[in-house]
């Protein structure tokens, strides 16, 4: 069985590639849902090789008969005993290389979930600066207008013309807490989660929700000094309703 353990791998890994992409939404856990073409890709070939790999191997004759490589491996043991070091076993390399298969196992039984409060918490980066303030495009008429938690972020900080002023609006994330305050988050990536950053939401006038879950906010944005993240960051929404949702498919802004 050894011997196949290359093959194994390679299908493992592109069981768990290929579950997450192609049958599924669960890669937009991890990566940007343009990436999802290349994923296939990668688990396709990634398959054809172990499939390649285990009918090269089934080719290959054995060495001997299996009184022979019994005896061949009480010798080693003996010349490994003789002399305090270990080699590969003959055939299969280490046992311990099997280990290599538990992260492929664990992510096609068990894909973890997206990255959430604790990840969130985690992000203490520092703020852009004000350069950028200036004014925005009108909103839609539409009342309430939905908008991402990171564009009510943008125009909340950084619009001249408070875009916002007197607008209801709408924003979906995940509850964070923090010093007394809790907030309506989502995480911003780039290309996938291991880039991800935090963009949140001070919610006034509510009482706060178990932290991670989703849920949909309505209210009114409350102005707090001037453009720029020193005097309004983090921006501030009087709350009107307050209504659990589920986990979106997908659980980030493209940053």
């Amino acid at each position: 069985m050894r011997r196949y353990g290359p093959a194994v791998l390679l299908l493992l890994t592109a069981g768990a590639v290929l579950r997450i992409s192609l049958f599924g939404d669960l890669y937009l856990r991890y990566v940007q849902a343009g990436l999802r073409p290349y994923l296939i890709a990668s688990g396709a070939l990634l398959g054809l090789l172990g499939l390649v790999r285990a009918a090269l191997t089934g080719r290959t004759p054995r060495e001997g008969t299996d009184r022979e490589r019994a005896d061949r491996e009480d010798a080693l043991t003996e010349h490994q005993d003789a002399h305090g070091h270990g080699h590969s076993h003959p055939g299969g390399g280490p046992r311990v290389a099997w280990l290599l298969a538990l992260p492929a196992a664990a992510l096609l039984l068990f894909p973890p979930p997206a990255l959430g409060s604790y990840s969130a918490a985690r992000d203490e980066g520092p703020r852009p600066s004000a350069n950028g303030v200036g004014t925005f495009p009108p909103l839609p008429a539409v009342d309430p207008v939905d908008l991402s938690v990171a564009e009510f972020g943008s125009r909340a900080v950084y619009d001249s013309g408070r875009s916002l002023q007197g607008r209801t609006v709408r924003l979906t994330g995940f509850v964070t807490r923090g010093d007394g305050s809790w907030y309506v988050t989502r995480l911003l990536v780039g290309c996938c989660a291991a880039d991800a950053t935090a963009g949140r939401v001070e919610v006034l006038g509510a009482p706060a929700p178990e932290p991670d879950t989703w849920v949909t906010v309505t209210g009114i944005w409350r102005p707090e000094g001037g453009p720029g993240p020193s005097a309004t960051w983090p921006p501030l929404l009087d709350a009107r309703t307050v209504t659990r949702v589920p986990e979106p498919s997908d659980p980030y802004e493209k940053r």
